[in-house]
């Protein structure tokens, strides 16, 4: 009976571990738990958790693209948010990765980001050259807004006080009127949901680039792109120019070939999700979206999806 009784408790044993074994935990770097792009990710888990099976996901607050770009070289987690024009320039080791490149491959990417120049309408400032020499939060610390902007701005020869911090600390200093605004990316065509929360305090405007400001932009930094955003992008805001980039989740390139495939087939083939939580995506073909805006190559597992549903892959992102 012993015998029994212990031979059938090393198998309810074993077969609790099989599935605890097999079961694939991998990490994702999102951003600021007060971006829309978070939630976006945490979606983007529980679709993977739910309709992918072995494997186990689980989402991280980050400082956004050079903070994840860094975890990946440091395999800290195993893929997240990436922009494109920065993680283009890590992939090549140029800009502020010159001589450091990030080895980093592309799943997929899945919304263009304007980049909204958002001040408080009693600030009085009307155009991005009255930013000079004011309080201004240039993009949350360490991300691709902060690095992107101060770009932007140094080509334009705006030169701004600047205020660093988090999300939720510069969303309280403009509140509080210790910074008259910030850039932060949109989602789609919309403002971003720390927008509309400084919204609900104050009043905001968005500045706009004058034609002159979109086509030095365009020249001296041609990576970015620039976009006509049509009023409604918030209340009372009407239609602006500003310079975009798209948003994309790299993968460390040891990611697993079929988890990778996995993981895009799931994404690519979810029809409510992901629009459930960017009202952007709607509707939205993200292999058409990905292979646009993709800058850098494709993970071997995310290539293998693309082309068994027949899409050429451009060369820029042929995977190596």
């Amino acid at each position: 009976m012993l015998r029994t009784t212990c031979a059938v408790l090393l198998t309810l044993t074993v077969a609790a571990a099989v599935p605890a074994a097999a079961q694939q935990r991998l990490l994702i770097g999102s951003t600021s738990a007060s971006s829309s792009h978070y939630g976006y990710f945490v979606a983007v888990s529980q679709l993977i958790n739910d309709k992918v099976k072995g494997i186990a996901t689980s989402v991280v607050e980050t400082g956004a693209t050079i903070d994840n770009l860094r975890r990946i070289a440091r395999k800290q987690i195993d893929l997240g948010l990436i922009t494109t024009n920065t993680g283009f320039q890590a992939y090549k080791g140029t800009a502020g990765f010159a001589g450091k490149p990030v080895d980093t491959r592309l799943l997929w990417v899945y919304v263009a980001a304007p980049q909204n120049v958002i001040v408080r309408s009693d600030s009085g400032v009307t155009a991005l050259t009255g930013l000079n020499g004011k309080r201004f939060n240039p993009g949350l610390r360490g991300s691709s807004t902060e690095k992107t902007t101060e770009a932007v701005f140094k080509l334009l020869g705006i030169t701004i006080d600047p205020v660093r911090g988090s999300t939720t600390d510069i969303v309280d200093a403009i509140k509080d009127n210790r910074a008259i605004g910030y850039v932060k990316s949109g989602a789609g065509n919309r403002l971003d949901g720390s927008s509309m929360d400084i919204a609900t305090f104050t009043k905001l405007s968005v500045l706009s680039l004058t034609p002159e400001q979109a086509d030095k932009i365009r020249s001296g930094l041609p990576e970015l792109g620039i976009v006509d955003v049509p009023a409604g992008a918030g209340v009372g805001i009407p239609a602006y120019t500003t310079w975009s980039f798209g948003v994309a989740v790299h993968a460390r390139p040891d990611l697993d070939e079929d988890a990778a495939y996995r993981l895009t087939k799931a994404v690519m083939e979810d029809r409510t999700v992901q629009a459930n939580a960017m009202a952007e995506l709607k509707g939205a073909d993200l292999a058409a979206t990905t292979l646009k805006f993709g800058s850098v190559p494709l993970h071997p597992g995310a290539a293998r999806y693309f082309r068994e549903k027949g899409y050429d892959i451009p060369e820029r992102l042929a995977p190596k």
